[in-house]
């Protein structure tokens, strides 16, 4: 694949007026007016957060959770410590500084009671790691006892997807918990780039989640998901419509997704959908497709398949 970073730029013998710049650079601006006329608040430039920084962000604190699995790897016990302090630091005054741009954006002030400063919110999210932690190893002892093919904890943490979508959505969620606008959705998207699992920031995740496998995983913004629950590749825990006011608009944050209560087991490809509650103990089989509640201890599973043998060219 060529590098085109690497290409070097040849002289163009096209003159610069012919490229019409300013007449393409005021019909772009028009165009952007025009889409943000029913958006007034969102008009004119302003300050954003960035995903990179966030992402940086994201990677320094998973490090500062598990230093000697994503930290230096000269750390010892006598410099472990030392590490996690020097890294926190930098990361929550880097923190702090996106915090700041999401609370600043046009008309989101007006989405909640944000009387907090960006210092005090990262405060409140810097007491809040070593519950974040003491969930994640709930999780990395989930996967390490849910798949026989695991062979140490080191290899569940560095190695599985689904825990790094868990460590990722527990401080997207800690975030959302903190009412910080746009940078939870940030952080829930820089984890499904990643890992190929969408967590929405909103979901409620209980303790002991293992998500095995886990390409394709959604889950939605409104489920709740109870303790030592375990998903497999391409489930949606989903909603089944989108309920709208008298406008036709829809309604934001309404309750539309799934309740999966303690124990329950969801294997590849099933589709939950809507405010229906899958009771505890239940086992849902793969590639079902789920629309409705179902009491504690239910075993789910596809209808069986028919199948037919044609001989000698008959049937069709």
């Amino acid at each position: 694949m060529t590098n085109l970073a690497a290409v070097p730029e040849r002289p163009s013998s096209v003159p610069p007026a012919a490229w019409q710049l300013d007449r393409i650079v005021s019909q772009l601006r028009e165009v952007r007016s025009r889409n943000s006329r029913d958006h007034a608040a969102e008009r004119g430039v302003h300050e954003l957060p960035s995903p990179d920084a966030v992402a940086k962000i994201v990677e320094n604190l998973r490090a500062s959770l598990f230093p000697v699995h994503f930290g230096l790897p000269e750390l010892t016990d006598q410099s472990v410590d030392y590490y996690v302090g020097h890294t926190l630091d930098g990361t929550l005054r880097a923190l702090a500084e996106q915090i700041r741009r999401c609370l600043a954006l046009p008309g989101s002030r007006d989405e909640g009671a944000f009387s907090l400063d960006a210092g005090e919110i990262t405060r409140q999210f810097a007491s809040a790691l070593p519950e974040i932690l003491t969930l994640l190893e709930t999780d990395v002892r989930a996967a390490y006892e849910g798949d026989p093919a695991a062979k140490s904890l080191d290899e569940v943490m560095l190695c599985f997807p689904g825990v790094a979508a868990l460590t990722y959505y527990r401080i997207a969620h800690t975030l959302n918990r903190l009412k910080v606008p746009l940078l939870d959705r940030i952080v829930s998207e820089y984890a499904h780039s990643t890992t190929g699992i969408d967590i929405h920031p909103g979901a409620r995740i209980g303790a002991s989640c293992f998500i095995d496998h886990g390409t394709g995983v959604v889950i939605g913004e409104t489920t709740i998901i109870g303790e030592r629950v375990r998903i497999y590749q391409g489930v949606t825990l989903g909603a089944k419509s989108f309920p709208v006011d008298e406008n036709g608009v829809v309604i934001k944050g309404a309750e539309r997704h799934p309740i999966i209560e303690d124990d329950v087991v969801i294997y590849a490809g099933a589709t939950i959908l809507g405010r229906i509650t899958i009771g505890k103990g239940s086992s849902i089989g793969g590639n079902v497709w789920l629309t409705r509640s179902v009491p504690p201890q239910s075993r789910i599973a596809q209808a069986q398949v028919r199948s037919e043998s044609f001989d000698g060219g008959a049937g069709i």
